[in-house]
């Protein structure tokens, strides 16, 4: 045989060696993880309130144009 094709099966055998490895090592994790469903992972605090952005003057968020009047042409 060639030198070529032995290198690839070789290539080939430890690729799918490797990639059982790295299935199985996941695998456990992966169980582990479907017990505590109600977990979302992230690990920190929950915050929903929206960041406090300075505008330049004369800008405004729409949500903030709700008071003022529309103007009439």
């Amino acid at each position: 045989m060639n030198s070529l094709v032995i290198d690839l099966i070789l290539c080939g055998v430890a690729y799918v060696v490797l990639i059982y490895f790295v299935a199985t090592l996941t695998k456990s994790k992966i169980k582990r993880n479907r017990k505590n469903n109600d977990e979302d992972g992230d690990g920190g605090v929950e915050d929903n309130t929206p960041p406090v952005i300075d505008l330049p003057p004369g800008i405004v968020w729409p949500s903030d144009e709700k008071d003022k009047n529309p103007i009439a042409f």
